[in-house]
């Protein structure tokens, strides 16, 4: 049995997680938070961190102790207004949270997808050929945000015209999850504009009758969410099922490109780009951080944690822990990466997540008929963002297979 660890010795640090050279760069810093204890005081913002592992995992799984509700940024809604209406399966905790979810996991799971499989797998054939008319070209623009902005907006119902709005909306708000700082204010002269048009895009009138969209709207009628949580509920489809699929794309392009053996055992063995993608998520970790807030005083190894504190989880960092991963920092395609945090973990898990696989799977295998090798044709470029990790651009050089 441990003893709670008075927090005058608690492990401390002025390190800023989302200073430019971090967000460049985050993999220093986790680790030095990892060794530096499994509970860490960053002082410069007044809150608790987590790097490793296990204490992220407890925390994430243990929403009665960790609540959402408060906000899973660094803004806390018991003191502080939220700039736009908290969402329904992010930012809130049961019996709140229970009904919206219960309506999207239905909606995104594996077996409704099984009617998208066949027209992505296509869609991703036609993209694919369409890209490698070129030697050279920017998987993140050209594949990577390609793809779910040509798939996933079709599938919920959205109108084409607009949906250039959907990246930018979605950065300012894994911007707005941290300080606020420069990243912040870059976005704050256009976020009443974009959010206009996403709320306006979350009105029956405006989905198509067959997509995810109405789906939800069809559960309202049924009664099993309310009309006026129907369309909180496509907004959150729209706030976090484009940029972190676009993210974790990159990500697995981005891995294959420096890990040319991976490469070709994708190609010798299609069937692994599910596991690919999971591997790349974690690897890359596209979803850096979330916070939580304490419903009450706790102890979380060893640390009294006080109700009402905020707590940063480092995903990333969870996820290269070597207490939990043999090599972390290697892109393996023979490892069982299921157990990662890339996705959340619990009640909140990320509920789109099959959806960013079979995006993923079907880009990968257009990709592993088609390309014999890919690798860097430039030095990628960060795009910074204060919860996500992401490319600016990703050059790639290909040679088509025979």
């Amino acid at each position: 049995m441990t003893s709670t660890l008075p927090n005058r010795q608690l492990p401390s640090t002025d390190v800023d997680p989302f200073s430019p050279e971090v967000l460049e760069d985050p993999l220093p810093m986790q680790a030095a938070l990892r060794e530096a204890g499994p509970v860490v005081r960053l002082s410069r913002y007044g809150i608790y961190a987590m790097a490793r592992y296990e204490q992220v995992h407890a925390a994430l799984t243990d929403w009665q102790s960790f609540q959402s509700a408060a906000g899973v940024g660094l803004s806390n809604f018991r003191y502080e207004q939220p700039w736009r209406p908290p969402s329904l399966l992010l930012e809130a905790d049961p019996p709140h949270h229970d009904a919206p979810r219960a309506v999207l996991s239905k909606i995104l799971g594996p077996r409704a997808l099984r009617t998208l499989r066949a027209d992505w797998f296509a869609d991703a054939e036609q993209l694919v050929d369409q890209v490698l008319a070129e030697h050279e070209f920017d998987a993140a623009t050209q594949l990577a945000e390609s793809f779910p902005l040509r798939v996933f907006p079709d599938a919920v119902g959205l109108p084409r015209q607009g949906r250039e709005n959907l990246l930018p909306y979605g950065d300012f708000l894994f911007n707005a999850f941290g300080p606020a700082n420069d990243l912040v204010e870059r976005g704050r002269p256009h976020v009443a504009e974009l959010s206009a048009w996403v709320d306006e895009q979350c009105r029956r009138a405006n989905l198509e009758a067959t997509g995810f969209g109405a789906a939800i709207w069809a559960a309202a009628d049924r009664g099993d969410i309310t009309h006026e949580q129907a369309p909180l509920v496509v907004r959150s489809l729209l706030s976090a099922g484009v940029d972190t699929t676009v993210h974790g794309l990159a990500a697995v392009l981005y891995a294959f490109a420096t890990h040319p053996e991976q490469w070709q055992r994708l190609r010798r063995e299609p069937g692994l780009a599910r596991v690919a993608f999971d591997e790349a998520v974690r690897w890359q970790s596209p979803v850096q951080t979330f916070f939580r807030t304490a419903t009450t005083d706790v102890d979380l190894a060893g640390t009294r944690i006080a109700e009402g504190e905020k707590v940063l989880m480092f995903l990333g960092a969870a996820n290269r822990d070597p207490r939990a991963w043999h090599d972390p920092d290697v892109f393996d395609l023979s490892r069982d990466p299921s157990g990662h945090v890339g996705f959340g973990m619990g009640i909140h898990q990320c509920v789109g997540q099959h959806v960013a696989r079979l995006e993923a799977e079907a880009l990968l295998t257009a990709l592993a008929h088609r390309v014999e090798h890919l690798e860097l044709a430039q030095q990628p470029r960060r795009h910074h963002n204060n919860t996500l990790r992401a490319w600016h651009s990703l050059p790639l050089r290909v040679h088509r297979a025979p």
